[in-house]
């Protein structure tokens, strides 16, 4: 039977992802299609699996079972697994970005803020000076940072200051696809609203795919299309965002919501 090339295809699509420490479970058996321009949070406790899933993802951590595909440009949907580990680190520095929950972890420190986010440009090929400085303010100034700061080390900036320069320096490239790691996480209330309001915004004018692993259930609500509620390793629940927070099936995701509206 032919394959119809004009139906939609997704993004990504991860079947019967797999994951052990030893006798332990990471992850197991987890199976989502994200669509271009759809965001997907990953909640639940720590310890249900959400970093070792985004972990898998990002091939950072090998699976013991299943398959991660991802729409390649002009080559459709492709098993990461098959690609070489050159043809992989150019994704993860093109089309796809990843933003750690610590931005420390994300960034060069030793670097100015023009050259984290223009190093990522030079790795894609670039090579003039003037259009990539010019490039790096243009990012500054749309992630709210002050263009002229540009020279200034990450050091010289707040936490939520690194964690916008993160995001300027994974967006530049215009990928596809986010991956974020708690990325409001240790933040001061009004940082993480404003944060919060910024990646909403740059989700929506980019037309972004994102998977975000939050405990934060006031982050998914606000940024996402759909949840994935994990508990000890395995997928307990999925659905539309608003849907399983106002109406939670299962006696795990009623424990989560029930927590957030009795504190």
């Amino acid at each position: 039977m032919q394959v119809d090339s004009r139906l939609p295809t997704p993004l990504l699509k991860v079947s019967g992802l797999t994951r052990y420490y030893g006798a332990r479970i990471g992850c197991a058996e987890v199976g989502f299609e994200l669509w271009p321009g759809e965001v997907l949070a990953v909640v639940g406790e720590s310890g249900s699996g959400k970093s070792t899933l985004l972990k898998l993802l990002s091939t950072r951590l090998a699976a013991d079972a299943g398959t991660i595909e991802y729409a390649l440009l002009g080559r459709g949907l492709t098993e990461l697994s098959r690609l070489s580990e050159a043809e992989r680190r150019w994704l993860l520095r093109t089309d796809w970005g990843f933003v750690e929950q610590n931005p420390r972890d994300g960034l060069r420190m030793d670097g100015s803020a023009g050259a984290n986010v223009g190093e990522r440009l030079m790795a894609t090929g670039a090579r003039h000076y003037g259009e990539i400085r010019a490039t790096a303010q243009d990012w500054l100034a749309r992630v709210e940072l002050d263009p002229a700061r540009i020279d200034e080390a990450p050091t010289r900036f707040s936490g939520g200051m690194q964690q916008r320069l993160q995001i300027a320096r994974n967006l530049v490239t215009k990928p596809r696809l986010m991956l974020m790691d708690e990325p409001t996480a240790g933040l001061d209330v009004s940082v993480q609203a404003r944060l919060l309001d910024l990646l909403r915004e740059l989700v929506t004018r980019y037309g972004l795919a994102a998977v975000i692993v939050t405990h934060d259930l006031a982050v998914a609500r606000l940024l996402a299309h759909r949840l994935l509620v994990m508990q000890g390793g395995r997928v307990v629940e999925t659905g539309l965002t608003d849907q399983v927070l106002d109406d939670p099936q299962h006696p795990y995701t009623q424990l989560l919501v029930s927590s957030v509206l009795h504190l």
